[in-house]
Parts: C-alpha cells; structure tokens; sequence
C-alpha cells in the first residue's frame, strides 16, 4: 500500500514538474526589437537612426515583467541612434546595461532570426526607420509567423513603417481592419519633414486598409487591437510597453 501512495505521489509530482516546465518555457520566449540601419534624413544630409526613447522605455517595461529582449537590424551590427539624451533616466539604464548595450550595439541580422524564439516583434521608431523598414521581406515573414502563432506586433512613432508590408497567411495586409496608429501627417510637418520622408505613414497605414486613429500633436496615444499595438509618438513608447506585456501576460495565462 505505501510503495503505491509513494508511486502515486511520483507520478503527481512528475506531471507538476512537466507543467511548470511548459510554462517556464513560454514565459521565457523573448521580444525581438526592430531597429533601423538607415542614418541619414533623404537628401538632407542630417544624420537620424532609431530614437534611443522609443527603445529604452518599451524595453525597460518589458525586461522588468522578467521577458528578455534581442535586437535586429536590416543590416545588423551597430545601428544609427538619434535622440541620445542621458538626462533620460531610461535612456542612460540602458546605455549603461552591460548585457543589453553589447546586444544593442551588435544586433543579429534578419537572416540570424528565428521567428519561434519569439512571442513578440517590436518595431522601434526613428525616422531612418522610414527608408528601410518597408523593405525587409524576411522580416515581414518573421512578424507574420510570430503573428499567426498568436503572438505579438508592435510598434512605435515611425516604427509602424515597418508593418505596413506583412500580410497574413490568407494574403490580407496585417493592419488591414484593425485600429492602428503612428506618427502623424501633422506632426511630420510640425517638424518640417514632410516632404523628405519618402512617404507619410498615415496615409501609407490608411492605404493598406488599416482605421487610423490618433490624438493632437505629441499627445499620447496607443491603439491596441487584437494582438497588434501602436503608438503615435515618443511620448507613447512607454504605454507601448506597457500593452506588449499585458498581451504576454494574456497569452501565459492561456
């Protein structure tokens, strides 16, 4: 009698650890953050990259939920870096994160990617973002897997450049449908740059089918529908990250 209580309790005690496992195992999967390789405002001259802001703050809401971040860049390597303010304190946490600054100073390239690695693709913003993200199939593909598996895509700023080409396994864009928001064709002009972007990103979401939403000038702003999430501006990068982790915490629990 006892050595089947003890056989019982074994078996219990085994199907306990393969549960626990399973979910260590999801809640480990990471967040792949896009960055742009592109350093240079069209025919301006004036150097640009990703906004250091739009990455630190997501990433810090993220790696405190316990998620660990990689990043990626069309080009990999060392990407271009625009608003680089230490007076951010999210900013200089950052940059002077041993492990993080080393991955972000040598992001994988596209072809080193594994979409099944991932419960989440981000797509930081910046305007160099706006010369090279439209154009990263591999990615594209990447995002959709990550997608269809029921993962995560977000974006932020100019980042939804980036999402603007992904289409579904049914050959329907991802935003088409769907509540989306980016960096505005009134804040482009605020800041003088709507005619060296090679597009505006309103119109271009609007395009692909996706129900543009937004609040005024440098307001905060983030649309979340289904498993995709958008944020207008800097002053959203924060909140961005903070509905990625939601959606993780969702996706955990089921």
């Amino acid at each position: 009698m006892k050595a089947k209580i003890l056989l019982v309790l074994y078996f219990m005690f085994l199907i306990y650890k393969f549960f626990t496992a399973t979910k260590g195992e999801h809640m480990n999967k990471k967040v792949l953050f896009v960055l742009t390789s592109h350093g240079i405002k069209g025919s301006t001259g004036k150097p640009t990259g990703y906004y250091l802001g739009e990455v630190s703050h997501p990433w810090k809401e993220i790696i405190s939920a316990g998620y660990e971040v990689d990043f990626v860049s069309p080009k990999g390597g060392e990407p271009p870096v625009d608003g680089y303010d230490l007076k951010d304190l999210t900013n200089k946490e950052l940059v002077e994160n041993e492990i993080y600054s080393k991955k972000l100073n040598s992001t994988k390239t596209p072809d080193q990617v594994n979409s099944k690695e991932y419960s989440a693709i981000f797509y930081a913003g910046g305007h160099g973002t706006m010369w090279d993200f439209p154009d990263m199939p591999k990615l594209d593909n990447v995002a959709s897997e990550i997608y269809s598996e029921g993962g995560i895509v977000a974006a932020v700023c100019h980042g939804p450049s980036g999402i603007v080409n992904i289409k579904l396994p049914n050959g329907k864009y991802l935003v088409e449908g769907k509540r989306v928001n980016s960096f505005t064709n009134k804040e482009e002009e605020a800041v003088g740059l709507t005619n060296v972007v090679p597009f505006l990103l309103e119109d271009k979401l609007k395009e692909k089918g996706g129900k543009f939403l937004n609040s005024d000038l440098w307001n905060e702003h983030v649309e979340v529908d289904e498993r995709l999430v958008t944020g207008q501006n800097p002053q959203s990068a924060k909140k961005v990250g903070e509905e990625i982790v939601k959606l993780l915490k969702s996706i955990s629990s089921n």
